[in-house]
C-alpha cells in the first residue's frame, strides 16, 4: 500500500507545485504561532536559516503527532535582508516599506523542508536564492501594490515572483522553488530515493 503523504502547509502555491509534480497527498494545515517563534528565535541569535528550518520542523512535528504512519512535509520560508527578518505585510503601506527597503540591494529567501515519518525528522533541506530588486520609482511601488494587494499580503516581502512581482528585480541566484516557498527538487529526490514516489 503506498504510503499517504501529508503537506503541513496552507500554501496554494506549494500545494499546486506539489500536484504539478504528479504527486498525491492530503492537506494538513497546521497550528503554529509563527510570530511569537520567530521573536524567540532571534531574541536567542538564531539565524535566518536556523529559524526557517525549526519552523518547518515544528509545523512537521505537529501534524505528525495526530498522522504518525504518514510522511509529513512541514515547510516555511524566511526572507532575511541584512539583519532583519521580513514578515507577510499587514497593510498596502507596509508593503510598500518593505519593497522600498529592498531596492537597490540583494535579500535573501530561505525555503525549508523538513519531513516526518514514524514521529521522527527523516530529512531537511533549506533552499538559498539571493535576489536584487532594481532601483524602482517610489510611484511604481505604489502603483504595483494597489494592482497587486489581494495577492501580495500573503506574501513575504510584499511581492509574488511568480506574477508582476517579476518585474521588480534585476537578477536571482539560486533556484526559482525556493523562491515560490519550497525545495522542490531536493524534496522529489528524497521521495524518489525513499521509493516513495517512482523515478
Amino acid at each position: 500500500m503506498a504510503e499517504q503523504i501529508i503537506l503541513a502547509s496552507g500554501s496554494q502555491i506549494r500545494a499546486s507545485l506539489l500536484r504539478n509534480a504528479g504527486l498525491t497527498f492530503d492537506i494538513v494545515v497546521p497550528r503554529v504561532d509563527e510570530d511569537t517563534m520567530k521573536s524567540a528565535f532571534l531574541a536567542e541569535g538564531a539565524s535566518p536559516r536556523d529559524i526557517a528550518d525549526a519552523l518547518a520542523e515544528m509545523k512537521a512535528l505537529r501534524v505528525s503527532h495526530k498522522h504518525p504512519d504518514a510522511i509529513v512535509i512541514g515547510c516555511d520560508q524566511v526572507l532575511a535582508h541584512g539583519r532583519d527578518l521580513l514578515s507577510k505585510p499587514e497593510t498596502p503601506l507596509e508593503a510598500i516599506e518593505q519593497l522600498k527597503s529592498l531596492r537597490g540591494n540583494a535579500h535573501q529567501l530561505l525555503s525549508a523542508a523538513v519531513i516526518y515519518a514514524d514521529g521522527k525528522p527523516q530529512w531537511r533541506h533549506v533552499g538559498q536564492t539571493r535576489l536584487f530588486i532594481r532601483d524602482v520609482s517610489d510611484d511604481y511601488l505604489v502603483d504595483y501594490v494597489d494592482r497587486n494587494w489581494v495577492s501580495i499580503q500573503h506574501a513575504v516581502g510584499g511581492y509574488k515572483l511568480e506574477e508582476e512581482g517579476s518585474r521588480l528585480f534585476s537578477r536571482i541566484e539560486g533556484d526559482y522553488f525556493n523562491v515560490l516557498g519550497i525545495p522542490l527538487l531536493e524534496l522529489l529526490s528524497y521521495l524518489t530515493l525513499r521509493g516513495t514516489i517512482a523515478g
